[in-house]
């Protein structure tokens, strides 16, 4: 019998019993009225019982139809949520958005993203992963994740990056500190100062050093840790002084920590790495475009400085 019953049949029986005539339901389904009476007969006489009394023209169900309708009514509503799911993901309100980013990203840019994003497709599910150099060039090229966000500007193999943010580094220090009342901090600024430093593998470290030792500067090294954010926090502290990268110094914001330009432009910058040979996410546009509004947000708090 199951597979005599059409799906064309139960719509039929279905339209009957919601309009509760045949004329009504003939118009719902855009058919016509003797279409839909041979095939309501067809059906009775696959089932083998009648599913309606017939009394001058008018149909009354049966005990069997108003129980088959109730099955019918949960079995179009399970198909009412797969077609409500179908239209969700193809607008990217559900599904899920791998990312893969260095930790200070992750701490500093991803949030406020994460928030719109979440805001604008409350079904969505985000999963990050923070991951340092050169895992996260590694995984990124084999593909493992939607979206990465990396320091480097040289795209990994199969995949490619879009400039997110370039900005300055920024002098960070305690907000007692007498060099505070200063806008514009020099290098010369820093000499015997305590210094907090990145550690030796980082770039940025590099390219800090140069500019003291060109300068003829030495700063009194006292703390070295891998980690902006920590770097922020010793400062916050009182510990001494430090140049960080500017989204981890906004990211720190703290009455006892401040922000200060640094005559040198050292540019820091993020980009938004694409896999290429991974299937389009749908919430990978809506994520990109949250990213670059938090970017411009960042980029606005540093040119008030």
């Amino acid at each position: 019998m199951a597979e005599l019953i059409s799906h064309r049949l139960i719509e039929v029986f279905r339209a009957v019993m919601s309009t509760g005539n045949v004329t009504e339901a003939a118009r719902l389904l855009h058919s016509s009225q003797p279409t839909l009476s041979r095939e309501l007969a067809r059906l009775e006489q696959l089932l083998g019982y009648a599913l309606f009394a017939r009394s001058k023209g008018r149909l009354q169900p049966s005990a069997r139809a108003l129980l088959l309708y109730e099955e019918v009514q949960r079995s179009y509503q399970g198909l009412d949520a797969v077609v409500g799911l179908a239209r969700e993901l193809a607008a990217g309100e559900r599904g899920s958005l791998s990312v893969l980013s260095l930790p200070a990203l992750t701490q500093a840019l991803l949030p406020a993203a994460c928030a719109r994003l979440l805001a604008q497709h409350p079904g969505a599910q985000l999963a990050i992963t923070p991951q340092e150099s050169p895992l996260l060039e590694a995984w990124l090229s084999a593909q493992r994740f939607d979206l990465g966000l990396t320091e480097h500007i040289e795209a990994p193999p199969g995949t490619r990056v879009q400039p997110l943010l370039v900005a300055d580094e920024v002098c960070v220090l305690p907000a007692s500190h007498p060099l505070a009342s200063r806008s514009v901090l020099a290098p010369a600024d820093f000499a015997a100062q305590p210094f907090i430093s990145l550690s030796a593998q980082d770039p940025y470290r590099a390219q800090l050093d140069q500019v003291f030792a060109a300068a003829g500067v030495q700063r009194a090294l006292c703390l070295e840790t891998h980690s902006a954010v920590a770097v922020c926090a010793m400062v916050a502290e009182g510990v001494g002084l430090s140049i960080v990268n500017p989204l981890s110094a906004a990211a720190c914001a703290d009455p006892r920590l401040v922000l200060r330009r640094f005559s040198v432009s050292i540019p820091y910058r993020v980009g938004l790495v694409l896999p290429e040979h991974r299937p389009a996410n749908p919430l990978r546009d809506a994520l990109t475009a949250a990213l670059r509004d938090s970017a411009d947000a960042v980029l606005a708090r540093l040119a008030a400085l």
